[in-house]
């Protein structure tokens, strides 16, 4: 007996290399991120450009996959079942802490079957109006959906996306009852604001500035602390009188779970000097956005914090659970 659990301990042990001699040599072959949303984002911009330096901070090809269905969620948990070893790494962004608030049966925890490692960027969202509408600020926006609840439309990209909540976010805030015009995708409501079909919709900055610059639509707030590069002449939420009023789309890197601490301290260093990298600044504020180092336990908090935010507004809007 003593004999055959000697050999199976040893069986053991040569299947499984001790953890030092996981972490000590890591990496030594290429890393996967996936992305569970197709090309054309900033989601999947991001994953490219933050690939292209930590290939040169960690010496090893690290490579793009897009992986997409179900609203991101069969990418996220393919990302949530991998090996725990620093090798297969996810970019999420804002849907990662919605998705969990408008489905009831998820395949994986957000809060606990993915280890966050560091947000990597921050992008501005704009309100944009259809260029016809008689409201020039947010403010008469506002006044002019007090006077009749309903009379205007906002269009989003689905019901409980990133561009659904936020609005009903600012609804909430401004004490303003606005009809939601659900679509198939954020392309196709950005296309029927801009056909005058629908009055708002709630956009990252990188999409909508190109539809603000034809004059078709405007731009009447954007989030954050101050003016976006992009669109300097659109005032903050804050400016318009609604300093209360903060949320911006972010974007950052999870491991599996149960990854171990030394490879998740190297990704977070390695990520965070990437970051620090001029190039891939410059890069992102040409997209919109601003790279966001953290810290693990910082990144942590966050998601936390904005999944506990998005439930919120949820129950306030009365959105139905799936």
């Amino acid at each position: 007996m003593k004999t055959y659990r000697f050999w199976l301990v040893s069986l053991l042990a040569a299947a499984s290399p001790p953890l030092h001699a996981q972490t000590a040599n890591w990496p030594d072959h290429p890393i996967k991120i996936i992305v569970p949303f197709a090309p054309g984002a900033f989601t999947d911009a991001s994953a490219r450009l933050l690939a292209r330096e930590l290939t040169e901070q960690l010496g090893q090809q690290v490579l793009v996959e897009n992986k997409t269905g179900a609203g991101g969620v069969i990418g996220t948990d393919a990302v949530a079942k991998a090996r725990p070893d620093g090798y297969t790494l996810l970019v999420a962004e804002t849907s990662y802490a919605i998705t969990p608030v408008i489905k009831s049966k998820l395949p994986f925890d957000p809060l606990k079957s993915l280890q966050p490692i560091s947000q990597i960027a921050e992008a501005t969202a704009v309100l944009m109006a259809r260029g016809e509408l008689p409201a020039r600020t947010l403010g008469d926006m506002v006044a002019l959906a007090r006077q009749k609840p309903k009379s205007l439309s906002f269009g989003s990209a689905g019901l409980g996306s990133s561009s659904h909540l936020p609005m009903e976010f600012f609804m909430s805030i401004a004490d303003i009852d606005l009809l939601h015009v659900p679509y198939k995708g954020a392309s196709q409501s950005i296309q029927e604001l801009v056909g005058g079909q629908i009055d708002l919709v709630f956009s990252s900055v990188a999409t909508g500035a190109p539809h603000i610059a034809t004059g078709r639509v405007r731009g009447l707030a954007v989030t954050g602390t101050e003016r976006s590069p992009v669109l300097p002449d659109v005032p903050t939420f804050a400016e318009a009188g609604y300093p209360n009023y903060k949320m911006t789309y972010w974007f950052g890197v999870f491991a599996p779970g149960e990854t171990p601490r030394p490879i998740v301290d190297r990704l977070n260093r390695a990520i965070r000097e990437a970051l620090a990298k001029q190039r891939l600044h410059d890069a992102f504020v040409q997209q919109g956005a601003k790279p966001v180092g953290s810290s693990p336990e910082e990144f942590s908090g966050f998601v936390a914090g904005q999944v506990q935010l998005w439930r919120d507004v949820a129950v306030r809007a009365k959105v139905p659970v799936e």
